[in-house]
């Protein structure tokens, strides 16, 4: 029974996670054919992605409430993410000259941390 939660519960942090990427995609891609610059565009819809995941996730994935505390320790998991992926892609580019396959072996890692963190961490 606990393992089925565990496993629901992470199942909902992955569905999560891709609803925020569509958010992330969908607003760069209106910005931009709105007339917005590509760098402002995805810098928006990083923006706004970030924003629905913590919100997402401390109501839906972690039933907790949302507080200036628990959006501090999301931020530093965001940045400990965001180093994680680009370790990745330079080790594969420096290994294979394939930073793409980097980016992609980082995913499930990201989001096992994210998950992990998130649950003992971030929304305790």
């Amino acid at each position: 029974m606990i393992d089925s939660l565990r496993q629901r519960q992470f199942l909902v942090f992955l569905a999560g996670g891709l609803l925020c990427a569509g958010v992330d995609v969908g607003t760069m891609q209106l910005l931009m054919a709105a007339g917005s610059h590509h760098t402002a565009a995805a810098s928006a819809g990083f923006a706004a992605g970030l924003l629905v995941n913590y919100a997402f996730h401390s109501r839906v994935t972690f039933d907790q409430a949302a507080s200036p505390a628990s959006f501090a320790r999301y931020l530093c998991v965001v940045g400990l993410n965001y180093l994680l992926t680009i370790a990745c892609v330079a080790l594969a580019a420096a290994l294979a000259d394939k930073p793409l396959a980097g980016k992609v072996l980082s995913l499930p890692l990201v989001a096992l941390n994210g998950y992990l963190l998130g649950k003992h961490w971030i929304f305790k």
